[in-house]
């Protein structure tokens, strides 16, 4: 593929080893990785730091991660300690609460929630420490690969022009999925198909003690909701939903959001003296989608710019971050160790499949009463609630031994619900019903 010309509006071209495209976690992990090993590394993000993101709550393995960034002392300074996950049902009388300490790996027992506006420009200005030059207000218009790399288009927020010739491109662009677009090979997800509603909120009751950092799951008829409380006091509300109840919406987004909210009685307990902060109520359109692969030549996807799945386990930062460090050994090895980079990309197509695909098992189903009924009342035959929780950690890409007991758990599935089967069947239809196409909402709207 040619070089295309450069645009005589443009500024001179720039050069650097390594582009990346979108300062969140997953741009600004790789792009301080890169930068540490002497890398000439270019960082751009089209918003400005801080800016609102969604997804405020983190794995217990996302510790690690930020230990080996060098951060952890920072995010532990804006966190909310987050020691376990409260699982809360309209056909059980109790709920259920279950802790990382429980898991197969004792040594992960807590994380934190963050507001991701912290979050991602402490990561952001990481970068920028370790050597990365970095940008923000720049948005990429155009990415054109050639044998030798690429050269990369950019608009300034002033409208001014900036390219640069790389040997490597990194997109981390989220859900702009900025190169799986232009190679057109992004598939909506057929298999799961929701949006969701969210806000924050002042004076939400939280749990007592050491869980009131826990993240609730809140099943309700048309969904779940979470309920994430944050280190400043503020919590962190949303309500994801199958496409054809948001498409009943008769009303603003914010009444709308409020008689979803009254939907789930113990959310209405615990929003009874609460307020919404800024007025504001958010909407986002359908979740997920793949990429048919995250890797070429000169180029890898990272995170949400290869694929994104329904955040019900809260896996989006975790699983953004670790591609970020499994990406950086298959760009040093394009651009050092060239013979060894077809090697190096098809183990890394491998690993990004890992986590989607594990926790996508279980939210598939999570319409199905079997499944609740196993998060409602989790027990520990052959370690399998060990592997639930470490599941539910991150720990899906160490030694840890939890596949035999993963393999335990969805027998017993399948041996409870073929022992139901009238129930397992209509809880299969109602998925199908849940998941049909109802058009597709668009982009993201703030109501205030």
């Amino acid at each position: 593929m040619s070089i295309p010309q450069a645009n005589p509006a443009m500024n001179q071209t720039d050069s650097c080893d390594v582009l990346v495209i979108g300062g969140g976690p997953a741009g600004s992990t790789a792009a301080a990785l890169l930068a540490q090993q002497g890398r000439r590394v270019v960082l751009v993000e089209k918003e400005h730091h801080p800016r609102f993101h969604i997804g405020e709550s983190l794995l217990p393995c996302n510790v690690g991660l930020f230990d080996r960034l060098g951060v952890r002392e920072q995010v532990e300074k804006i966190g909310m300690p987050k020691f376990g996950i409260e699982f809360v049902s309209p056909e059980h009388s109790y709920t259920s609460c279950v802790e990382f300490g429980d898991a197969w790996d004792k040594s992960m027992p807590f994380s934190w929630q963050v507001r991701r506006s912290e979050l991602d420009e402490l990561l952001f200005r990481n970068a920028a420490s370790r050597g990365a030059t970095t940008l923000e207000g720049c948005r990429v218009r155009d990415v054109q690969f050639d044998g030798d790399g690429a050269t990369v288009g950019a608009t300034m927020d002033d409208g001014s022009q900036r390219q640069w010739r790389t040997r490597f491109v990194i997109d981390a662009s989220g859900r702009d999925t900025l190169l799986a677009n232009k190679f057109r090979i992004k598939d909506k997800n057929p298999e799961h198909n929701s949006s969701a509603l969210f806000g924050h909120f002042r004076n939400a009751k939280r749990l007592e003690g050491k869980k009131e950092g826990n993240i609730s799951i809140c099943w309700f008829e048309h969904g779940w909701f979470w309920f994430i409380p944050l280190a400043d006091g503020t919590t962190s509300i949303g309500a994801v939903c199958w496409p054809y109840y948001l498409k009943s919406r008769d009303k603003p987004l914010k009444e709308f959001f409020a008689d979803t909210i009254a939907l789930c009685p113990v959310l209405v307990e615990r929003l009874k003296d609460a307020e919404l902060v800024d007025d504001a109520v958010h909407a986002t359109g359908n979740y997920s989608y793949i990429a048919r692969h995250c890797s070429g030549e000169r180029y890898l996807m990272l995170g949400d710019a290869f694929t994104f799945i329904d955040p019900m386990f809260s896996s989006g930062v975790y699983l953004a971050m670790h591609s970020a460090f499994d990406g950086v050994d298959v760009v040093a090895a394009t651009l050092d160790r060239p013979r060894e980079a077809a090697k190096a990309r098809k183990r890394y197509e491998k690993t990004m499949r890992v986590g989607p695909r594990e926790y996508s098992w279980f939210i598939y189903r999570v319409t199905n009463p079997t499944i609740r009924d196993m998060f409602m009342h989790p027990v520990n035959p052959l370690r399998v609630k060990e592997a639930l929780m470490s599941l539910l950690a991150g720990d899906l890409y160490g030694r840890t031994p939890i596949k035999p007991s993963l393999y335990a758990m969805k027998a017993i599935y399948y041996l409870i619900s073929i022992t139901n089967f009238r129930r397992t069947f209509a809880g299969w239809k109602r998925h199908r019903f849940n998941i049909r196409d109802m058009g597709k909402l668009q982009g993201e709207t703030v109501i205030k």
